[in-house]
């Protein structure tokens, strides 16, 4: 786990958080005592976009409209 100053994370917030999306761990330190760490979320693992698409695509199978069209449901979902 890398260690960064408070300093530095908040200069560079965008670029550890582009890290931590990727899976690296950080501990941030002020004035060289770590005060919090930086880490994914446990939850927010990553799926591959050819499974989500074959999700999609089961969930898809055998679900109709029965010839409403779109707009007719968007005017149904304000009522």
């Amino acid at each position: 786990m890398e260690t960064v100053s408070s300093y530095e994370a908040k200069t560079h917030l965008p670029r550890l958080l582009r890290r931590v999306q990727r899976g690296e761990r950080f501990t941030i330190t002020r004035h060289g005592v770590p005060i919090a760490v930086l880490q994914p979320l446990d939850g927010a693992a990553r799926s591959e976009p050819s499974s989500v698409i074959e999700e999609l695509r089961d969930f898809r199978r055998g679900k109709r409209l029965d010839g409403l069209s779109i707009r007719e449901l968007i005017e149904e979902g304000r009522k």
